[in-house]
């Protein structure tokens, strides 16, 4: 594996075609989304008083007693939440798993968006881009994209409402990965639920980047070590690594949070043909292209620096055969299905 890691590292890289809606960056992120979430929940913090758009496929502001399973799915950098949620419908649909499980899509909007569709002023709305990184919202206060997050985990802990709720899948493609796979460092909302009786696990799928625990990145000869691009000396800031995190990290210790990360259920889902170093989409600034050409190697480079790091890491690593940059190709996969509800079976299962 090491050795075919290497060429790949070191191969000029394949194009892969773009197939389907959630391939391309059909669009720029600066443009206003096509639609607006129906329904929301309000985010408390600090004294502000905000609300989060998104999707939930129940009313679960009234009790829900036959959900056993959430599935949050998070879109990428287009903002496109409608999307996002119709793959989620059929992944639930295909696993027939629509009788037990609450789907929740949260939309994380830009100013553009606001202005588009006369949002009310207390919608959350952030810089461009910046909700991939927990980064504070400029308004309508400083709330974190992760601190919505925990306000969706607090919400589903409840156990007037989700009596018998086992299961949380929190699940993010491209840019939505970023965002989980973050999360599942820094998140606090998944020990309330643990003390609930309630399992979280995370779903990391074909994203642009990782969070580094150490100045080591993957070097052109298979090992890790300071990289040659330094970036001006800020390769290793967050997101990419562990200097100058956002508001909501606050000063944990990071060595406190790797030791609980690599405790924490996480697959990483990586396209095969996800190999594109000029997709559109793909993060091409100086720190992610220290992590590797494109998203397929990336993410097997960060998998390989978990593991030489922690060499009884239980996390796993998939690939999906012959699937680009596509979120719903990849969620209704079977290795998709397999890491979102456990049914039917995924090929690359056994591998790390």
């Amino acid at each position: 594996m090491r050795n075919l890691l290497l060429l790949l590292a070191l191969a000029a890289p394949a194009v892969a075609p773009a197939v389907s809606a959630q391939t391309t960056d059909r669009t720029s992120s600066a443009a206003a989304v096509k639609a607006i979430a129906p329904s929301s929940l309000h985010v408390e913090k600090g004294g502000v008083s905000a609300v989060l758009p998104l999707y939930v496929s129940a009313d679960w502001a009234h009790p829900q007693p036959q959900i056993t399973r959430a599935l949050l799915v998070f879109h990428g950098k287009l903002r496109n939440a409608d999307e996002y949620n119709l793959s989620g419908e059929r992944a639930i649909a295909t696993a027939k798993a629509g009788a037990t499980t609450l789907l929740v899509t949260p939309q994380f909007l830009g100013q553009q968006d606001i202005d588009a569709f006369h949002l009310p002023p207390n919608t959350l709305r952030w810089a461009p881009e910046a909700w991939m990184g927990g980064d504070d919202a400029i308004a309508p206060g400083p709330i974190s994209s992760f601190d919505a997050i925990d306000a969706i985990l607090t919400h589903l802990a409840d156990r007037t409402l989700f009596p018998n709720l086992k299961t949380v899948v929190i699940a993010g493609h491209s840019g939505g990965g970023q965002v989980v796979q973050r999360y599942s460092i820094v998140g606090k909302a998944p020990e309330q639920l643990a003390r609930a009786g309630i399992s979280t696990r995370y779903v990391v799928a074909n994203p642009s980047s990782y969070l580094y625990f150490s100045p080591d990145r993957p070097l052109p000869d298979g090992s890790f070590g300071t990289p040659a691009k330094s970036c001006f000396g800020k390769y290793n800031h967050w997101k990419y690594g562990v200097e100058d995190p956002p508001p909501y990290v606050a000063n944990a210790s990071f060595a406190n949070l790797e030791t609980r990360f690599i405790t924490r259920d996480v697959v990483y889902l990586l396209g095969t043909r996800d190999t594109d170093p000029n997709h559109p989409a793909l993060d091409k600034t100086c720190s992610a292209e220290d992590e590797g050409a494109f998203r397929y190697i990336r993410g097997h480079n960060y998998f390989r620096y978990l593991t030489d790091r922690h060499p009884a890491l239980t996390q796993r690593l998939w690939d999906v055969d012959g699937v680009e940059h596509d979120g719903d190709r990849m969620f209704n996969s079977p290795c998709g299905l397999y890491a979102l509800f456990g049914v039917g079976s995924c090929p690359t299962a056994g591998q790390k």
